[in-house]
């Protein structure tokens, strides 16, 4: 269609594209929309030219028409954009910070002795971020590992229908197999090398049960003792998981604790997708450099660049607060965008207070309030952790070859 044209829709379903807009003898141009909304116009168009005198009939139009854009600017569409960025855990308990070397006992009862030396579980338990030594670290990890125990054996039978050639079921064939119903329980005990406690932790429960399935066989009685005439080798199998997993549950909560692991993160910020909209480019080219900036940064290395290269980033949001600043909902909308993404991005810049303030605007802009609160806790827990730890970044490096034991010359603490 040529530029200043309105579609005007015959009786009879067809449309005449070279129908000018006219009134008063004057062409206007053709609304700023199109399809549907082009068709509802033009038929406004003619009710207006019909039934309202000539120059009231211009200005219902030009009113219609060019207020149409402004009201297009109040409706705004957010999407979730995610981004990726990589930090330092930092430990959840409270604990000497000059304490960076441990070591790792375990130890089974008489009848579990044969299929523990088969097995080397402390070399796979591992506390990140700690230096580990074969004996005499500042703390000792001591696992015990209890009896794998049999409480009950039943035989189970399965049915399948056999069929012919054709798909008809001709009869029906039986499968059994044994089950096994079986405990498992571990604990570990941490201290350190002056002797105090520190944690208990279990690592198994007699509480929680574990099923063995055999083989299915098609004749019961081959079903019938199978776990009994292969105990030992079925109980190796089934003693090498439990303890497997015993020991890597107790590599996670240590980690948790006391460690301090890489962590990559995988979150969102809320971005304006309507392309109408005037901030569409600007929103777009602030998460761009937002992305740019924290994949780039790394558990070993300072964030000091990071924080001056997203300062732009910062005052561009700041800035919508102000510019959107009435209570319509595309305005609190805007405003939440710009809390929302502020309070991600001082998480991740290692900032609880002002993330803090993000939240608190959340909540006072009455969007979405739960998440304005959500924040606050999460700004809480982080303001809490550095403190515990007396280490206020998430972004330093690591070197465990460096540590020494108490009983080892030059002993180091790293903050």
């Amino acid at each position: 269609m040529r530029e200043g044209l309105v579609t005007i829709v015959t009786r009879g379903g067809k449309t005449d594209e070279n129908q000018p807009c006219i009134c008063l003898g004057s062409v206007l141009p053709a609304p700023p929309f199109g399809g549907l909304n082009r068709v509802i116009f033009s038929s406004f168009l003619r009710y207006v030219r019909q039934t309202i005198s000539p120059v009231k009939s211009l200005f219902i139009v030009l009113v219609c028409l060019y207020s149409l854009p402004l009201a297009a600017q109040k409706k705004v569409d957010l999407d979730p954009y995610s981004f990726t960025v990589q930090w330092r855990s930092l430990p959840t308990r409270k604990i000497d910070s000059t304490y960076r070397t441990y070591n790792v006992e375990v130890e089974t009862s008489r009848l579990m002795q044969n299929f523990l030396s088969e097995l080397t579980p402390e070399e796979t338990v591992l506390l990140e971020g700690w230096k580990k030594l074969p004996a005499g670290g500042h703390i000792s990890i001591k696992v015990n590992l209890e009896d794998l125990l049999p409480e009950a054996v039943s035989v189970r039978e399965r049915s399948e229908a056999v069929k012919d050639r054709a798909g008809q079921v001709t009869g029906t064939r039986t499968f059994y197999r044994e089950e096994v119903r079986y405990s498992f329980s571990a604990r570990a005990v941490i201290t350190d090398y002056r002797g105090a406690h520190i944690l208990d932790l279990n690592l198994a429960s007699r509480g929680d049960k574990y099923t063995y399935n055999s083989p299915e066989f098609a004749l019961k009685p081959l079903a019938q003792g199978y776990f009994m005439l292969n105990s030992a080798r079925i109980t190796g199998e089934l003693f090498r998981s439990c303890v497997n997993k015993a020991m890597h549950r107790l590599s996670e909560t240590i980690t948790e604790d006391f460690g301090f692991s890489k962590v990559s993160s995988r979150d969102q910020m809320w971005i304006v997708d309507s392309r109408k909209h005037p901030e569409y480019d600007a929103h777009r080219e602030a998460f761009r450099t937002i992305t740019d900036v924290l994949f780039s940064m790394n558990a070993d290395s300072s964030i000091d660049k990071a924080r001056e290269r997203l300062k732009p980033v910062i005052a561009y949001f700041e800035k919508l607060k102000e510019e959107y600043s009435s209570s319509s909902k595309h305005d609190r909308k805007m405003r939440y965008a710009s809390y929302y993404n502020l309070a991600v991005l001082y998480y991740y810049l290692d900032d609880p207070q002002n993330m803090m303030k993000e939240a608190q605007g959340l909540i006072l802009n009455d969007y979405d309030v739960s998440d304005g609160k959500a924040f606050e806790r999460t700004a809480i827990w982080l303001k809490n952790l550095f403190e515990t730890n007396n280490i206020y970044t998430r972004h330093f490096p690591v070197d465990p070859s460096s540590f020494k034991g108490p009983f080892e010359k030059e002993a180091v603490s790293v903050k």
